[in-house]
């Protein structure tokens, strides 16, 4: 895994050491930042169930001010770290938390802070989509910026409504057996 673009443009990402985890290829980082390239720049972004972190990393080295990375295993989580690190991403920019998603959700939703403007979520291909972005959907201003983006990737056979509270989806992307939703706060 390389980053794509950015500051930190050409530079390799340590890997998950196994196949449990599913990264987001590089191609489709690729597509995904080049739709989202106008409103990285400056964002707070939120990389729910982050793997190897590459997704937010990718966003800070476009532009984006701060990153928080959250997975439920601390592998993960300290192979993101190490990917900061190796970059010298200042500590300030970036929060790497280990935590399930929903519960993260619902103590960030309870406590004070700058809400994201840009949520990437990718769990595992079996997890229940919907709680999350029910939650997300319910703290519209506590957790999303106004007119903050959601996007989702899933697999091709899995079908997510179309809104989840104040969420609504104005854009599919397939590529290979993935599907990237895209969702905005109204």
């Amino acid at each position: 895994m390389r980053i794509i673009a950015g500051k930190y443009r050409g530079r390799r990402l340590k890997s998950p050491p196994s196949l449990e985890t599913r990264p987001t290829s590089d191609r489709l980082r690729e597509t995904l930042f080049n739709i989202l390239a106008p409103r990285v720049k400056g964002a707070r972004f939120l990389d729910l169930c982050a793997g190897s972190g590459a997704v937010g990393i990718e966003a800070l080295s476009r532009g984006a001010t701060h990153a928080t990375f959250v997975d439920q295993s601390r592998k993960m989580c300290a192979l993101i770290e190490a990917n900061l690190q190796a970059l010298t991403v200042d500590e300030n920019d970036a929060e790497v938390v280990n935590g399930e998603a929903k519960e993260f959700l619902l103590r960030r939703a309870k406590k004070e802070g700058p809400p994201f403007d840009t949520i990437f979520f990718d769990p595992p291909y079996e997890a229940d989509y919907d709680v999350v972005l029910e939650g997300l959907g319910e703290h519209d201003g506590v957790l999303l910026a106004a007119a903050a983006i959601v996007v989702v990737e899933h697999h091709k056979k899995r079908e997510l409504a179309e809104e989840f509270g104040v969420l609504h989806r104005y854009r599919t992307l397939k590529q290979g057996d993935s599907v990237l939703s895209f969702y905005e706060s109204t």
